[in-house]
């Protein structure tokens, strides 16, 4: 057998059983399903002796996992990720543009994150989860939860509407200074509050306005589609556009800026922001 990874534990809480605290440790490895079929091969060593699902670890052991001549290698997504804030609970991460969050493609923040984020030393933690989606062409702060009470509670905090997320765009076409966009989506009620910080003259789009918005509901494609209704859509949209006022080969100008709650566990104000991208800064510098 040949050693292919090697995790030390930190100090825990309290013990823990072995199969639910391997989960996410290896990078080749990041499912308990896949945990078992080692253990069962005989691949893992805690402290140089063969685990055991049962076995209980406290910290500071040494657990190695070896590969047969004969097994089949998980490929290992080399993807960095830059992350903003970290805890046992939960993590925020930025993704940039062009990568999906989850799905069934391998280059995901999902398939990233394990090789990015220190496990949780809690007793539930889990492999870590992305709590809400962005798209694809959108860059931006993204929350993880790490175990599996921080999951349940962050998604409960996003569907009570007590985590307050703040978007920067740029959008064509004169427009008001602000307000509040009230246009169902897939007849759901939506709203969308918007302010323009600033308007430059385009000889192509006569106007394009840096524009902060806050979405109070979270229906997909929502600023997208309601700046479309005013419009105004977002530059670069491939999707929602008007006709004649697609900019090619720049991607999508919209960016998930700042999060802001109450953490669900330590009770402590989390605000983490992420400046503009290049992109936006080379059309309107002062920001």
């Amino acid at each position: 057998m040949q050693l292919q990874e090697t995790h030390i534990v930190p100090k825990l809480e309290k013990p823990i059983r072995f199969q639910e605290y391997s989960v996410g440790i290896f990078n080749t490895i990041p499912t308990k399903s896949g945990i078992k079929k080692a253990i069962k091969k005989g691949l893992v060593f805690i402290d140089k002796t063969l685990a055991t699902t049962s076995k209980y670890i406290s910290g500071g052991e040494k657990i190695t996992l070896f590969e047969s001549e004969n097994s089949s290698t998980f490929e290992r997504l080399e993807l960095s990720i830059e992350v903003l804030f970290e805890d046992d609970y939960l993590a925020i991460i930025y993704k940039p543009a062009g990568i999906l969050v989850s799905g069934n493609k391998f280059v995901t923040i999902a398939n990233g994150l394990a090789q990015n984020l220190k496990k949780s030393t809690l007793a539930d933690a889990v492999k870590p989860q992305p709590i809400h989606r962005l798209d694809y062409p959108t860059s931006g702060l993204l929350l993880v939860g790490k175990t599996s009470a921080a999951i349940t509670e962050l998604g409960r905090l996003f569907k009570e509407k007590e985590i307050q997320k703040t978007y920067f765009a740029i959008s064509i076409g004169k427009m008001s200074s602000d307000g509040i966009i009230n246009l169902p989506i897939d007849e759901k009620k939506s709203q969308t509050t918007f302010e323009v910080l600033d308007s430059v003259i385009s000889e192509r789009f006569e106007f394009l306005n840096l524009v902060k918005l806050q979405p109070k509901t979270g229906r997909k494609h929502q600023l997208r589609k309601h700046l479309l209704a005013l419009e105004n859509p977002i530059l670069g949209d491939k999707e929602y556009f008007l006709d004649g006022k697609i900019l090619n080969g720049k991607g999508l100008y919209l960016h998930a800026a700042t999060l802001e709650f109450k953490h669900p566990f330590t009770k402590t104000q989390i605000s983490i922001s992420k400046e503009l991208p290049k992109k936006f800064k080379k059309i309107f510098p002062q920001f």
